[in-house]
């Protein structure tokens, strides 16, 4: 080096400015189960965003057709990890094993049945940035028509919001308005807000945040394990945030499983939910008590939906 350079030479870093710093590693996580049409237009928008880094998709059991385009893809696409051979393990226990896998610093967990928008991945991964640990942030979800999807955002979950949301007693009664845990009708947040329960279509957590409340309980295996793992997040002293710019469009129901035994899960989930976040005897005791009432509502659901189909 000559002496002119030698003076201009900085001895140590200079420090790296926030705009132009390394962002954080995504990986997208995404658990499949007989999923039909939907599946192949959500893997082409997860692709189509560049910023994702890896691609983790989950097989617990496709066709013949659909599994062989996801081998395919994989081969194709170096970004793309395929999981296969586990069974239907249930979705918790499927998405601890895709996160486990993923290499990324921030999880993006995805139903296969959703559609990203353009800006979603990012809006996400900025929203999490400088939170207080540990944290979840989920998107806005929308309906094909994009109107906001119920269950979207949701209030606390408990035995009592259930049955008057479920009743239809907290919109009838001014006065039990506040047991209302469906939220999507309301006028969304101008910027992202803490809310007590996100949907588990769409949401994005820090690794170090996933680990640090063991991940997803699997002891669910299908539906109500977001909203147990919202509440342990909230239990843990972290935040639950709702951002309104990360959009994804999710079709729902799309799925070949049986209805019957799609909602079967979902009362089986929520009656354990209960029984698990009961804080004393008396209310331990009474979701025990009212597990199977839950249960068989549950069931008898989609056989209402069909009559009332029928009818129509």
């Amino acid at each position: 080096m000559n002496g002119i350079a030698a003076p201009i030479v900085a001895y140590e870093p200079a420090p790296t400015l926030s705009f132009i710093a390394p962002r954080r590693k995504v990986s997208v996580v995404m658990v499949v189960y007989m999923t039909g049409e939907a599946l192949e237009e959500s893997v082409s928008c997860v692709l189509a965003d560049p910023q994702v880094d890896e691609f983790v998709i989950v097989d617990n059991g496709s066709s013949c057709a659909e599994a062989t385009r996801l081998k395919g893809l994989a081969d194709r696409d170096r970004r793309v990890v395929l999981i296969v051979g586990q069974g239907n393990v249930g979705f918790a226990r499927g998405a601890n094993l895709g996160a486990r896998q993923a290499s990324g610093e921030i999880l993006i967990f995805l139903n296969p049945d959703a559609f990203l928008q353009p800006g979603c991945i990012t809006s996400l991964a900025q929203a999490i940035e400088a939170r207080p640990a540990p944290c979840i942030v989920g998107g806005r979800v929308l309906n094909a028509d994009r109107t906001e999807q119920r269950g979207a955002r949701r209030g606390d979950i408990t035995l009592m919001s259930a049955l008057m949301s479920l009743s239809h007693l907290a919109q009838r009664v001014p006065a039990w308005r506040r047991y209302e845990v469906h939220w999507e009708t309301d006028a969304p947040p101008e910027g992202v807000a803490a809310i007590p329960t996100i949907s588990g279509a769409c949401f994005c957590m820090r690794r170090e945040d996933f680990d640090a409340v063991d991940g997803f309980d699997e002891g669910y295996f299908l539906h109500v394990e977001d909203v147990d793992l919202c509440w342990r997040v909230r239990q843990a002293g972290g935040m639950v945030l709702f951002q309104p710019q990360a959009e994804v469009i999710h079709l729902g129901h799309t799925s070949r499983a049986s209805p019957i035994r799609v909602e079967f899960h979902k009362g089986v989930g929520l009656a354990r939910y209960f029984r698990k976040r009961a804080g004393n005897v008396s209310q331990t005791l009474l979701a025990w008590l009212l597990s199977p009432v839950i249960v068989c509502t549950a069931v008898v659901r989609p056989v209402m939906w069909r009559m009332r189909g029928r009818a129509a």
